[in-house]
This record gives structure tokens, sequence and C-alpha cells, in this order.
């Protein structure tokens, strides 16, 4: 009896099995990468969040001027006050500028002093509010404010009874016809600097520039 010897190419199969899982690991390869880079997307979204709620936790809130009420610690002068609560704590100060008007400064007697003391008339012992314009400080830091109290604008009483002027202020011009109109007032009625028998000489700016 003759045997049929069956032959098995076993070096082609071999071949041809690498060869199947070669072609499916190359279909595959691109699948982990993309699943790799969805993993690194995410992984980089939420060490960002983390990252920006921590910051908002850690920084006191920020609050709209036009929207709070505050007190005030001190009037420095006629245009000038010191004000608490602004950065969201009642007992940190920062100093506010009455922006589109100029007052007299106390040293330039006896106008300095009369626009200080009838600010401080105005201001009581009531908190005001205050209204941002386009620009928020000056070159001193100094916050730049319209000053609101018991629905009256502070820079517009103070220029209409004669005890600051209307100084317009660029980019800050969102009340300059209101100052403008109450310093013409003021100057018909000859109130304050504008009295006609004792007026302001100088202008603030003017006496400042003699006290260099």
């Amino acid at each position: 009896m003759k045997m049929k010897c069956t032959n098995f190419n076993l070096g082609n199969t071999s071949a041809k099995v690498r060869s199947d899982v070669d072609s499916r690991w190359m279909k595959t390869r691109p699948e982990r990468c993309q699943s790799a880079n969805w993993w690194q997307g995410a992984w980089r979204s939420l060490i960002s969040y983390l990252v920006v709620s921590l910051i908002l936790l850690i920084q006191p809130p920020a609050i709209a001027a036009s929207n709070l009420a505050l007190p005030v610690w001190q009037v420095i002068s006629g245009c000038e006050l010191e004000v608490g609560g602004l950065s969201g704590y009642p007992d940190i100060t920062e100093r506010v500028r009455l922006v589109g008007i100029d007052a007299p400064d106390v040293d330039q007697a006896p106008w300095g002093e009369m626009a200080k003391q009838h600010l401080e008339h105005w201001v009581g012992r009531s908190a005001i509010v205050l209204e941002s314009d386009a620009e928020s400080r000056d070159d001193q830091g100094r916050r730049l404010a319209y000053v609101w109290n018991n629905g009256k604008l502070l820079n517009e009483q103070l220029v209409a009874e004669g005890y600051a002027l209307a100084v317009p202020q660029p980019p800050n011009s969102k009340y300059d016809q209101r100052l403008a109109h109450a310093q013409e007032q003021a100057r018909l009625l000859g109130l304050g600097i504008w009295d006609p028998d004792h007026p302001m000489r100088l202008t603030p700016v003017e006496f400042r520039q003699q006290q260099r």
C-alpha cells in the first residue's frame, strides 16, 4: 500500500498569518492614535478648567461700580473722595476722582476749603453710588467716576452751586452737556467762584502750576 504524503507548506502559512496580523494592526493603528489624542485633549481641557476655577475662587468678587452703594471714608478735596468697598471688602479703601469737573485744592483759599466742605455736606453720612465712563482711571491710578447720592449727581451739583469748574476729560464725556449747562447757570447767577465781588482769580490748574 502506498501512502500519500501531504506536503504542508508551513513557511508560506506562517508568512500569510503574519501578513494578516500586520494588516489588521495597520488598520487599527490610526484608531488607537485617535483615541490617544482624544484622551490627551480631554485631560488638557480638564486641567484648564480646574486652573480657571481656582483663579476665580482666589480672586475677590468683581463689583460693578454703578450697582453698589459704597461708604465714604474721607472727603479729600472738592473733587476727590476716599471710598471703601470697591474691591469687595468694606475696610479696603480707594481714592475716587469726580470726573468731568475740577475743584480748587484745599490750599487755594478760600475756595478749596469751601468746595471740600460743600462736598462733605452733599455726601453726609449716607452711602454713594459710582458710575463709570469710558476710561475708569486717571494717570495717578485713581478711579474716575460720576458720584450719585439720593438721586443727585454730585459732580453736577458742585458745578451748579459754583464750587467747581466743568472740565471736559475725554473720552469721558457722558455728562459733559449737563455739566456745561450747570456751569453757565452758576456763572449767570454769580454763585461761588463766579461771585463778581469775590471771584476766583486763578483756575485750579493755574494755581497748581504756581505752587510748583
